[in-house]
């Protein structure tokens, strides 16, 4: 997971999520990109359009942005316009260091997402045509997205852990590891959401009935539940391979309700049938470990010294990624028009305009995709803490 809390989605859900959604073209100089649009802002001369602006928060709405008043609007385009704002300014960051993907990385990844998710060379332009954007288009924001990767991981290798302060750290909290299940959740929504890694976004009831019914008939077929909900579901834990973690039993009933008993009746290995909410969401989930018994983790188990490492190095990764967005930020020159002319003309709320159909169709509207996942612009030490050794470690029977 990426270390940047910024609006962008991680690099293997964005990547498998693109052939959804029309990719953001931010990067586009603005001597080049007059055609696009009014420009929102202007990230050291690249032109980020109010068009851009406007296909995001309509992502974000998913088409309840009539629902919200003005001042509702207004604030959520400031919003989506500060991520992509943060966005821009990570991407320039990552080729001032030298982090730009080759070409054939980017062919490679493309071909290879093809293949995981099914979609032929036909589907995949009537994809393209549909987002009213070019091959080439799509190809620049999966180099910008890699790139921004890139730079995350670039800072993760700089940090080192020792033995002596895992040690530490084991002694401060020794963690215990409770009784529970360790679960995976294959996801198909039948609203447009934009979450998941499926180019086949399921659209609509019938199409996400007949989507999990295909998976299902996967599964039996002895497809590979992680490698499926992985490249299918349309959920942020597709970013994990479905992965949803550790559960205790005490949860297991408040996390899941009406699905509770089938997954507590579970054996490690199985998985249930699709499962429906009352919103039309489908579920399968899959049991991939249990611990019946609470259990004293020791440093012994190597998996608990590892657990504990990452823990401390996504800590300090994630304050490493707030101390180079902040200086990135810093010595970056930002001009936000959007701002402006909110300030300018308070009672009018200026540029702010109703997000309509005809802007979200746009091809200057191709916000990135990224930036549909959270309104927040600043990053966020919370990821480190979702490393816990008393909640990840893997279960033992």
């Amino acid at each position: 997971m990426s270390k940047f809390k910024t609006p962008i989605l991680t690099l293997s859900l964005f990547l498998s999520s693109l052939l959804v959604v029309s990719c953001g073209q931010s990067g586009t100089t603005s001597s080049s990109s007059g055609s696009k649009g009014e420009a929102a802002a202007v990230v050291n001369g690249t032109k980020i359009t109010i068009a851009e602006v406007d296909r995001v928060t309509t992502e974000q709405a998913q088409g309840q942005q009539n629902q919200l008043s003005q001042l509702e609007l207004a604030a959520a385009r400031l919003r989506v316009l500060e991520g992509l704002i943060t966005n821009e300014i990570l991407y320039q960051q990552a080729k001032k260091d030298n982090l730009l993907p080759a070409d054939k990385d980017i062919d490679s990844f493309i071909q290879q997402s093809k293949a995981d998710s099914g979609m032929t060379e036909e589907a995949f332009q009537k994809r393209l045509k549909e987002t009213n954007q070019s091959e080439a288009e799509f190809k620049e924001d999966i180099r910008k997205q890699m790139a921004i990767k890139k730079l995350d991981e670039n800072i993760s290798n700089q940090i080192k852990v020792s033995d002596r302060e895992v040690e530490e750290a084991f002694k401060a909290s020794p963690p215990v590891a409770p009784a529970g299940i360790a679960l995976s959740d294959i996801v198909v929504d039948p609203q447009q959401n934009f979450q998941g890694s499926d180019p086949n976004d399921a659209k609509g009831e019938v199409e996400a009935k007949n989507k999990i019914d295909a998976i299902y008939t996967q599964l039996r077929s002895g497809s590979d539940f992680a490698t499926i909900a992985r490249v299918r579901s349309e959920d942020q834990s597709a970013t994990r391979a479905g992965d949803l973690g550790f559960i205790p039993n005490e949860q297991i009933q408040q996390s899941f309700g009406p699905f509770a008993a089938k997954i507590a009746g579970l054996k490690e290995g199985e998985y249930t049938e699709p499962l429906k909410e009352s919103n039309g969401r489908w579920h399968i989930f899959k049991m991939t470990g249990k611990r019946t018994e609470p259990r004293q983790l020791t440093l012994d188990d190597p998996e608990v010294r590892k657990q504990i490492a990452d823990q401390i190095r996504s800590q300090r990764a994630s304050l490493l990624s707030q101390a180079l967005l902040a200086q990135a930020r810093n010595e970056a020159k930002v001009e936000n028009y959007l701002i402006s002319d909110l300030i300018k003309n308070p009672n009018s709320l200026g540029v702010l305009r109703p997000v309509t159909p005809a802007a979200a169709a746009s091809p200057a509207a191709s916000g990135s995709p990224a930036a549909a996942t959270s309104p927040a612009a600043k990053p966020s030490a919370s990821a480190a803490a979702s490393t816990s050794p008393s909640v990840a470690a893997s279960p033992k029977k």
